[in-house]
């Protein structure tokens, strides 16, 4: 990177971090130096062509402590990242979706340990593959252990909604008795998606939008962008060599981002930006409430933030187990190291990452754009923002 093009990132970097400050309380001049070593951190990866920028936010419970950008949005057009800057989340979209369930919990619409096919009849008939009954509830497919396989990539791109999908799902045996394994599954999530759309009678955007995201101000969180929100999208890269190559966003299962003429995908299909989902994060902080609006209650945030899967392996990092739609650490190690047991979170197929730390009173929210990690949450990346973000 060049001298001049590194000064000019480091001022813009200053100029965000001291109007951030502005709302922040008062803190240490260590733990202020800390935060602003963040971009110092991410440098590296930016000049060793791992990520092409990065936006990061840290936050406790009643302030954003740090938002900070750096690198480019777009390196054919030499755009910078902005705070606003808007990310593919992919699988950061799970926790929202458990989120909904368990709002319709709390308004006595659902109980997650209702079959899944009170909401989707279809799914009545599910059977293991050596021909067994089995009833797949909504606590399995808030734990990834409902055993349910995936539809073809040509059935799921065929669906232009969560009703035209859930139908293949009953097409394949389950993989394995339910509550007995656990398995990522992104079919359990869409599923949850469609029995959003049955308690509550909206459609699952429609139901997110005017309970999450409008009250929540995350006005740039959304399954389908507008045109002036797909202007203001990161480039997905693949690293191939040395270099970053531009790839098209492959959970879109093959339709342009413009289409809406496909299925809102409760597992993966959300696009969001670090201030947005940091205001999500922070709702989870403070046990269900926001800026004096209650959304989940102090019982079910704590329900949703603890192990629910027993002594099951979980995860894609070690010393974790999973909650309802999110991951919990359990015994801090590696990529989780700095964090405390009882942290909460996701990841996402394309290295973005939100986690919350309520012993530390921190969220963290690492916004990238890269599609071929070898394990995007056991990247370099995230542990160099979390080791440079996490008070010491």
């Amino acid at each position: 990177m060049k001298s001049r093009a590194r000064l000019s990132i480091f001022l813009s970097l200053a100029v965000t971090i001291t109007i951030t400050a502005a709302d922040s309380p008062p803190s240490s001049s260590a733990g202020s130096a800390r935060l602003a070593a963040i971009p110092e951190a991410l440098e590296p990866f930016i000049d060793g062509h791992e990520i092409s920028g990065a936006v990061t936010l840290v936050a406790d419970h009643a302030h954003v402590l740090e938002l900070g950008a750096i690198g480019k949005a777009d390196l054919a057009d030499s755009r910078p990242m902005r705070d606003d800057t808007i990310f593919c989340i992919a699988s950061m979209t799970k926790p929202v979706t458990a989120a909904a369930i368990l709002m319709l919990r709390d308004e006595g619409k659902l109980s997650i340990d209702d079959p899944v096919s009170k909401y989707c009849p279809e799914l009545g008939g599910l059977k293991t593959r050596d021909g067994k009954a089995a009833v797949v509830t909504i606590r399995h497919c808030l734990t990834h252990t409902s055993g349910m396989d995936e539809p073809s990539p040509q059935q799921a791109r065929a669906a232009k909604n969560l009703a035209e999908l859930i139908p293949h799902f009953a097409e394949k045996p389950l993989l394995f008795a339910p509550g007995s394994q656990w398995k990522y599954c992104q079919s359990a999530i869409n599923t949850l998606g469609r029995v959003v759309e049955v308690a509550s009678g909206q459609s699952l955007p429609d139901f997110l939008e005017q309970r999450l995201f409008k009250p929540l101000d995350m006005k740039d969180t959304t399954f389908y962008p507008s045109p002036a929100q797909i202007e203001r999208l990161a480039i997905n890269y693949k690293k191939t060599g040395d270099k970053l190559e531009a790839v098209a966003v492959g959970l879109l299962g093959g339709h342009p981002i413009s289409d809406r003429d496909r299925y809102p995908a409760a597992n993966g299909g959300l696009f969001s930006t670090a201030p947005d989902y940091g205001r999500f994060c922070r709702m989870l902080l403070n046990k269900g409430t926001f800026e004096g609006k209650q959304y989940l209650k102090v019982r079910t945030v704590e329900q949703m933030s603890t192990i629910q899967t027993g002594e099951l392996k979980t995860g894609f990092t070690p010393g974790n187990g999973w909650g309802l739609g999110v991951c919990v650490v359990r015994e801090p190690q590696g990529v989780t190291e700095m964090l405390s047991p009882g942290t909460f979170g996701h990841g996402g197929a394309y290295g973005t990452q939100a986690w919350i730390d309520p012993k530390r009173d921190r969220v963290y929210v690492l916004m990238v754009q890269r599609a071929n990690f070898p394990n995007s949450d056991a990247s370099d990346v995230r542990k160099a923002f979390q080791q440079a973000a996490a008070p010491k």
